[in-house]
């Protein structure tokens, strides 16, 4: 018996709604947001604090850091997080963005394993630092790490930016290959950002584990951005944290978070954070399997009625990374495939996806769902 009814979705068309205004008339499939009406507890503590009245700057409580710590120590086994850890921000994008400003200077390279999130390249970039790609390896079913190349770019890379569960791949990366990721970067003295931001959003047989729950001398030499913004559809919130277990590094998180001008939390962000993590844990139960059971019904489908666009397992977040690359005519060239066929999609069948090659060179001939 379920509590909460995911089958029955707002009309948001018309809303000034990102997804569904920016190419009316179409389904719009291409951008990280769903559709359901957020936790009625999370609403329920919103409307709370719209009744205070008042909207001007506060403290973050006490009880902000106690019920994060309680959630990730209960459900994921994490232990340290508090206010001596964290640095609240307005989203994991301006985390990331401080966390690489915090420590490196221009020119310094930074490593991402492509195809990943689009969003790196720019906070890479207007750090004035270099980006540096370690590509995924896919194995006709799903993607792993090259770790020859891996333990090369680390030689010469001061930052790895990783993203766990990985977007757009929807890896989530075992124990395993995080100790062996922390390993290699520590061997390298090589810091590590942790995107953590889509955690709550695994399926079975794939949990997640957080970077922070590594050996102390991996996690030193680190810092996790998360927020429960994508697993509670409270994107339009905006609402992060960083966490440090250095006193030394969490200074610099703080600093950097403070020179970027994204260090005054949102009083709503703040208590829809503690509805989240406080009372919605049924409902995040409840949507995990729901998202399960929509993402075998997209595979089946495609499976039965367009053969020829391959899903790759989901082990984690919601977005289903489709290898669209048997799609092409006989003769067609791979080069500039992506976006041709995400053009036709959206300009006669009215489906929007993201193109693959936002995410680097490596999604030519993959969509984004």
């Amino acid at each position: 018996m379920t509590r909460y009814n995911f089958d029955t979705c707002p009309d948001r068309r018309n809303s000034e709604s990102v997804k569904w205004d920016l190419y009316p008339g179409t389904l719009p499939m291409w951008v990280a947001d769903m559709d359901f009406e957020v936790a009625p507890e999370i609403r329920e503590a919103l409307q709370k604090r719209l009744d205070h009245g008042v909207f001007g700057y506060e403290l973050v409580p006490d009880s902000y850091y106690e019920v994060m710590s309680r959630w990730f120590r209960e459900r994921h086994g994490w232990e340290g997080i508090g206010r001596e850890t964290i640095v609240p921000t307005t989203g994991v994008i301006a985390a990331y963005s401080a966390a690489i400003k915090a420590m490196t200077v221009p020119g310094d390279k930074v490593l991402v394993q492509t195809p990943c999130y689009n969003a790196f390249f720019p906070a890479i970039r207007n750090n004035k630092c270099e980006q540096l790609v370690n590509p995924l390896r896919y194995d006709g079913s799903r993607y792993i790490v090259d770790w020859d190349d891996f333990e090369a770019k680390t030689k010469e890379a001061r930052v790895f930016l990783l993203c766990n569960p990985h977007n757009p791949a929807g890896r989530v990366w075992t124990r395993e290959e995080l100790l062996l990721m922390g390993e290699i970067c520590r061997r390298n003295n090589v810091f590590v950002v942790a995107d953590e931001i889509h955690c709550e959003l695994t399926y079975p047989g794939h949990d997640y584990t957080p970077w922070a729950t590594l050996p102390a001398q991996y996690v030193e030499n680190s810092v996790s951005c998360i927020s429960p913004t994508k697993a509670w559809n409270i994107a339009g919130i905006q609402i992060a944290n960083i966490y440090a277990a250095s006193p030394e590094i969490l200074a610099k998180m703080d600093r950097a978070i403070n020179d970027n001008e994204c260090c005054d939390v949102n009083v709503f962000g703040v208590a829809a954070l503690q509805a989240a993590y406080g009372k919605g844990g049924a409902w995040l139960d409840e949507l995990r399997t729901y998202l399960w059971h929509n993402a075998r019904a997209v595979s089946c489908y495609l499976e039965d009625e367009l053969p020829q666009v391959n899903v790759l397992p989901l082990e984690g977040t919601y977005l289903m990374w489709l290898d669209c690359r048997s799609a092409r005519k006989p003769g067609e060239s791979i080069e500039g495939f992506s976006e041709r066929f995400a053009n036709h999609l959206r300009e006669k069948q009215g489906l929007v996806l993201s193109t693959g090659t936002i995410y680097g060179e490596a999604g030519e001939g993959f969509e984004r769902l």
